[in-house]
């Protein structure tokens, strides 16, 4: 059996820290900037784990 591709766009989108939980970058930060307070920008900076309930679903696309 040949092997199992990985999901192209979610490698793009997700990384898997070296505990095995997922990683993601947050939504809504890539234009019309202008209209967002700077608390808004501020915390869509950074990046945060994947909810539980996804979880299964992401690891079944990155072919972990």
């Amino acid at each position: 059996m040949p092997k199992m591709k990985t999901h192209s766009s979610a490698k793009k989108r997700f990384t898997v820290t070296g505990t095995g939980k997922v990683k993601r970058s947050q939504a809504n930060m890539r234009h019309l900037m202008r209209k967002k307070s700077k608390k808004a920008k501020r915390h869509g900076r950074g990046s945060l784990i994947v909810h539980q309930s996804e979880h299964a679903r992401i690891e079944r696309l990155l072919v972990i």
